[in-house]
């Protein structure tokens, strides 16, 4: 694999000790994936930050990295970690646990990656655009930017992110290439998708689906399109975090909306290798149902909620207070507006707690005392049987906010059990 000289610097050491040992990582996995050379980065995104994730092991790591002296030379951010660093109190997270994620993040800091703590940093940071390459590490937040801003950016594991940072670059191979990005499967979509929670259900299924393929999975989705009102963008990330999350796609080609399909849909049709029909959404609602209790928690904002979808949430609950408490996910910088603005207020006296800084996910639920949850989000029911042992009432938003008003499961959530 051919280096710049300044590449070829990084790696003896010119740039510290720390931005060496990121060349050494980045080389060696060019040399894996067969990559000509780097591509330089316009922004990183770091995950697998959770202290419940990585524990003790991988706070020594950043924290041994951080304290050999080299910094990000581009602008890095982080994924959410496993506390809200400002109600973790009232949520039940231990002060061990914080401290413990107080650390990473300051290890992280240290290394010059910003605090962001979301899986959307394009709610909080500003957007990537179309052909820009970058080294992010979330799988909703790479499939996203794939798929419908039209960046470029393979999927990162957490210390391959954190040496793109420290070096500017990463190797230049599968979704950075434009032969990397060409479809593997035509997908036609058969059925009503309307919702979000439709969108995740149909990700879900199209990620089992090429979760086999030994070419890998990159679908081109014909016969759907994304709502037109304000609720187009949440269903697109949640069509794309599924997929990520049960089939570990990167980019899906969406007939209309993805640039490049918009552009060349015709020839990346032809490349594909195969046709598929999805004829029903109800084998993926049922596969996401797995809750064996009432739900402690609505769980909202998986990936991260923007500020037109706390709008939304507001609006849904036209007044009403839950009884069953709701979380909704967020950027901290979105909490921030939300205040400002007085949503957040008026939001916090019907009910909601907006969390920042982490996600339900990755936060210690054992401890905080939930078993079961309700929520809209594919992902979160696909991660949090098998991550958490937690159950999932998989529900669309509308009626998990009902759920919660009235305290109960009504007659829609009930039929949705298998």
């Amino acid at each position: 694999m051919k280096l710049s000289p300044s590449e070829e610097g990084l790696l003896e050491g010119r740039g510290g000790k720390g931005a060496s040992r990121a060349m050494e990582i980045l080389a060696a996995l060019g040399r894996i994936h067969n990559a000509a050379d780097m591509v330089p980065v316009l922004s990183v995104q770091v995950s697998g930050i959770s202290y419940r994730n990585i524990g003790e092991h991988g706070l020594a790591f950043l924290e041994e990295w951080a304290g050999q002296g080299s910094k990000a030379v581009v602008p890095a951010y982080m994924n959410p970690g496993g506390a809200d660093r400002k109600l973790w109190r009232s949520l039940g997270v231990s002060a061990d646990f914080v401290d413990k994620q107080n650390r990473v993040i300051a290890a992280l800091q240290k290394l010059g990656v910003k605090p962001t703590l979301t899986c959307t940093p394009y709610h909080a940071v500003p957007r990537p655009s179309l052909g820009d390459h970058l080294a992010w590490s979330e799988s909703s937040a790479v499939c996203y930017a794939n798929s419908v801003l039209g960046s470029r950016t393979n999927r990162e594991g957490g210390p391959s992110a954190i040496a793109a940072a420290l070096a500017g670059c990463a190797p230049r191979h599968g979704l950075h290439t434009d032969e990397g990005r060409l479809p593997t499967t035509v997908v036609e979509v058969r059925c009503p998708v309307p919702k979000a929670a439709d969108a995740g259900a149909l990700g879900y299924l199209i990620g089992r689906l090429l979760s086999h393929d030994p070419r890998g999975g990159i679908p081109f989705i014909r016969g759907v399109e994304p709502p037109a009102d304000k609720t187009r963008e949440a269903w697109l990330k949640a069509l794309g975090a599924a997929m990520a999350a049960s089939g570990s796609v990167g980019l899906f080609h969406l007939e209309g909306v993805t640039p490049e399909a918009v552009d060349a849909g015709m020839i990346l049709m032809a490349a594909a290798g195969r046709h598929v029909p999805v004829e029903s959404l109800e084998v993926g609602r049922r596969a996401l149902f797995s809750a064996k209790g009432r739900p402690n928690v609505v769980a909202l904002g998986c990936p991260h909620a923007s500020l037109d979808e706390l709008h939304r949430l507001e609006a849904l609950l036209k007044g009403r207070r839950a009884k069953i408490p709701v979380w909704v996910f967020v950027a901290e910088a979105v909490r921030a507006k939300a205040r400002r603005s007085g949503l957040g207020g008026r939001l916090e006296t019907l009910g909601v707690t907006i969390i920042a800084d982490t996600c339900i996910v990755v936060a210690p639920l054992a401890e905080m005392g939930v078993a079961n949850v309700a929520t809209d989000s594919a992902k979160a029911a696909f991660y949090l049987p098998s991550h958490q042992g937690v159950g999932v009432y998989f529900e669309s938003q509308e009626d998990a906010v009902e759920a919660a008003v009235a305290g109960e499961l009504g007659k829609a959530q009930g039929a949705a059990a298998p």
